[in-house]
């Protein structure tokens, strides 16, 4: 049985940050972004807004930011080391996220086999973030439900990763789940639950590891 593992980005992959965080690190905007984050987990705004006003901040970003920031991001253990099992078992690995799509998709470079993120401009920007492209956690499954089509498999053949409320709609979704040094109101949703920095670890407890792949 194909299976398909759909991975979170922020807090999961990322350990305790997000990309929003680590590329407004690069320009020096640490407050600025932490108040945006702030109020996103209060729910005081929701993605589209949160976009917007990021991609204000980010006034010069160029393509060299974007990649160190990607560089330095306080990133899991193991990650590529996972894919690589995957695909060599003949299942499917992808990246969903509410982050900018400039930055979500290089982790294709890691070996997952698609990355999604919220679908912003080229960098540097040239025009205004589109909210009609602007992933919501609803807008996951969606996504979810694209690449299971692609990919021949159905939901109850996924895999879902992740760490807060944007990822309740997956979880809910699909029968597995592996909470990622997740908030207890998603880890209580979760099938398993996992604490610490190698997602070797936390591939292995759904069910998919061989030995080569076991963290050391």
């Amino acid at each position: 049985m194909t299976t398909l593992h759909l991975f979170d980005l922020d807090g999961t992959l990322m350990y305790g940050s997000a990309a929003p965080v680590e590329i407004s690190r690069q320009l020096g905007l640490t407050a600025e972004i932490a108040e945006l984050e702030r109020a996103f987990g209060a729910q005081e705004i929701g993605p589209h807004q949160f976009s917007v006003a990021a991609q204000s901040l980010w006034t010069g970003l160029t393509p060299a930011h974007v990649r160190a920031a990607f560089e330095g991001s306080p990133w899991l253990s193991g990650i590529r080391e996972v894919w690589q099992e995957i695909r060599e078992r003949g299942d499917y690995c992808a990246v969903i996220s509410l982050s900018p799509s400039f930055f979500v998709e290089l982790l294709l470079e890691w070996g997952a086999h698609a990355a999604h993120g919220s679908l912003f401009p080229e960098v540097p920007f040239t025009r205004p973030v589109d909210v009609a492209g602007i992933l919501t956690p609803e807008g996951k499954v969606t996504v979810a439900d694209r690449l299971c089509a692609q990919y021949g498999v159905s939901r109850d053949d996924c895999v879902a990763y992740g760490d807060s409320l944007t990822d309740v709609a997956l979880f809910d979704a699909v029968p597995r789940s592996v909470a990622v040094n997740a908030r207890p109101y998603l880890a209580e949703r979760a099938t398993h639950v996992y604490t610490g920095r190698d997602l070797r670890e936390a591939y292995q407890l759904a069910g998919g590891a061989r030995p080569g792949v076991e963290a050391s």
